[in-house]
């Protein structure tokens, strides 16, 4: 899956219509977080005293995202994807050293000579954690579902609306049959879910997958036990048919505070912080040289945005939300991109741990990393950007502000994640880059930007997502089909672009299977994209997290050389973990200190809390 990270990275979006549903906020039980409350406080010694006399091998990593949904129908985040990759195999896997596609669910795959037609042939040594097996039924069920009820749809309809019809003829055998040839067979992100267990639901857009335990699942990982807002615990799957993971249990803590998540780190009460998304610079210069901590600093799979309202419409034609009519002026968009210093923000604010913003693509991608000419580079340039608003009709006053025939003076809100530092640091370089041209902004910084970005009641925002080595789920989220239904629906759109060029450019790359002439095509609409203006990227960052050497003996990086640990393309890091301690149980004992997870934990961001189905956070979204 992909996360926004906002936004996160995923999926692939073909050219038709992607099924939507309500917008829908599902409330955290304040009774269940009471209970934990009653059973557990922060410093109390039982868990960790629970977690030592049973000797398991425990990894618990410190997350900086909440989780949407546990259900792979509607779950978005990254955290939520990540979690649901360990849980449920998918047909093929990237392999974890250059991300060309490997067995998974399926062991081999061919297609007709016209590639309207894919047969996969599903393993026969693959279980289901209840003891059943895994047959191809299971599969062709699950999208199925996708193509025939539109609430299943939410999180990975985009895979099956080119699917023309799906079935098993065997237990080891799916077919899959196109509309037209589509080039994103191999790579589709979608976890194939068990039958006997998911025909019981009634209704997809309310079932979360997070009231039965354990839930049954055929990935590296049984997921055992969740409290919203505050963690998730999985336990290794003996069977699972690549071999069993290395730690017994692997526990995702959930941290509002990120100093608060490294303070953890430092103190071993957890094995890994991966951060929102990153740790900052000061973050990362504290750690190292600290014992027994390893700071992975290496290329990340995430672009750093900022994305333009460009009036926030429905399929329908119905408009909504209350973005500034002068960002529909492309003279505007340009200008305030002209005026913005990436060298400056690489240098500032991720003090190196990231590349300048180019292309939509990040150039770990290769293939598909693009970047302007000279020419038509929106490089820093003040001078220019305030050519083009005298051009555009907005002239400076006689107090310096930009106003335009109406008076008004141009003042932007900025739609900001109050939990990433990156955010708020960025906003302060704005607002002075943006003032010497007169024009206003006020950073508008949330713990939840969901609402407002779904109601298109913003003007700027920052804005990111996990790009996957296939990149066309990024891509889709830009596509007139992305928009939602109504003003009332939820759609799979980022930000409501909506442009006849750039999905010709789409529908072309999505049918195309030759790998030079696809990426030419997806280099096109990069630039399509770039000359529209509504999406500025910034940077390229780094992928900076850490983990303790006393805990985790190796883990495995994405790619092998040099990459991330979490929010990988795939479950290679917490499958390969190896704990630095033997002995206990399972024959390693416990190999970190979890305070506050186990039968109770301690809720780090309150009660009362709201789980949002598309919520826009920088770590967010599909991967």
């Amino acid at each position: 899956m992909s996360t926004p990270d906002l936004h996160g990275t995923r999926r692939s979006q073909p050219r038709s219509p992607r099924p939507r549903v309500r917008r829908l906020a599902v409330a955290a039980g304040a009774c269940a977080l009471a209970l934990s409350a009653a059973l557990v406080t922060p410093l109390g010694p039982a868990p960790q005293q629970a977690e030592a006399a049973q000797g398991d091998k425990v990894l618990t990593v410190a997350v900086a995202q909440s989780v949407d949904s546990l259900s792979p129908f509607l779950a978005v985040r990254l955290v939520s994807t990540s979690i649901l990759r360990l849980t449920y195999e998918y047909l093929t896997d990237y392999d974890p050293g250059d991300a060309h596609p490997v067995p998974g669910l399926a062991t081999h795959w061919s297609s007709s000579p016209d590639k309207l037609t894919w047969t996969y042939t599903i393993r026969s040594d693959a279980t289901w954690s209840d003891g059943q097996k895994v047959t191809a039924e299971d599969a062709a069920w699950t999208f199925g579902k996708l193509m025939t009820d539109p609430a299943a749809a939410t999180a990975n309809g985009s895979f099956v609306t080119n699917f023309r019809k799906v079935t098993a003829p065997s237990p080891t055998k799916l077919v899959i049959e196109l509309k037209k040839p589509q080039a994103t067979m191999t790579a589709l992100d979608v976890p194939i879910v068990p039958e006997h267990i998911w025909k019981n639901v009634t209704d997809f857009s309310k079932f979360n997958n997070d009231k039965t335990f354990p839930v049954v699942g055929d990935g590296p990982f049984v997921l055992t036990d969740y409290q919203a807002d505050s963690y998730v615990r999985l336990k290794a799957n003996k069977s699972f048919w690549r071999g069993a993971p290395k730690f017994d249990e692997l526990v995702f803590k959930y941290y509002k505070d990120q100093d608060a998540a490294v303070a953890a780190l430092r103190k071993g009460e957890v094995s890994f912080v991966a951060g929102s998304p990153s740790l900052t610079p000061a973050q990362a210069a504290s750690l190292k040289g600290e014992p027994d901590i390893h700071v992975n600093d290496a290329p990340g799979r995430r672009f750093y945005a900022l994305a333009t309202n460009p009036g926030a419409r429905a399929k329908n034609g119905r408009k909504f939300g209350d973005g500034d009519p002068s960002l529909l002026d492309e003279r505007v968009r340009h200008a305030l991109f002209l005026a913005v210093d990436r060298k400056t923000l690489v240098d500032k604010v991720f003090q190196g741990h990231a590349v300048e913003g180019q292309g939509y693509i990040p150039p770990r991608f290769s293939t598909y990393f693009w970047k302007p000419s000279a020419s038509q580079q929106l490089g820093y340039d003040p001078a220019k950007a305030a050519r083009l608003l005298d051009q555009a009709g907005y002239r400076k006053n006689a107090d310096g502000k930009r106003v335009g025939k109406d008076g008004r003076p141009l003042n932007y809100r900025v739609l900001c994640h109050a939990t990433d530092p990156n955010d708020k640091a960025v906003g302060q370089y704005l607002k002075e880059w943006w003032g010497k041209l007169g024009v206003g902004m006020t950073l508008d910084c949330l713990d939840n930007v969901t609402d407002p970005w779904l109601a298109g009641k913003y003007d700027l925002a920052f804005d990111g997502w996990s790009v996957n080595p296939d990149p066309d789920f990024v891509l889709s989220i830009h596509t007139c089909a992305a928009l939602p239904a109504t003003p009332k629906d939820t759609g799979a759109t980022d930000n409501f672009i909506c442009d006849k060029a750039y999905d010709d450019l789409y529908a072309g790359q999505l049918a195309e299977y030759d790998v030079a002439k696809r990426a030419a095509l997806v280099k096109q609409m990069e630039s399509r994209l770039y000359d529209l203006g509504y999406m500025n990227v910034m940077a390229y960052p780094n992928a900076v997290e850490a983990y303790r050497t006393d805990q985790i003996k190796s883990i495995e990086t994405m790619p092998k050389a040099a990459g991330n640990i979490y929010g990988q393309d795939g479950y290679w890091s917490w499958w390969s973990a190896v704990p630095a301690r033997s002995g206990g149980s399972s024959g390693g004992g416990s190999t970190g200190v979890l305070i506050g997870v186990a039968a109770g934990v301690v809720v780090l961001a309150g009660a009362g809390a709201f789980l949002a189905r598309r919520r826009r956070t920088t770590a967010d979204d599909r991967e």
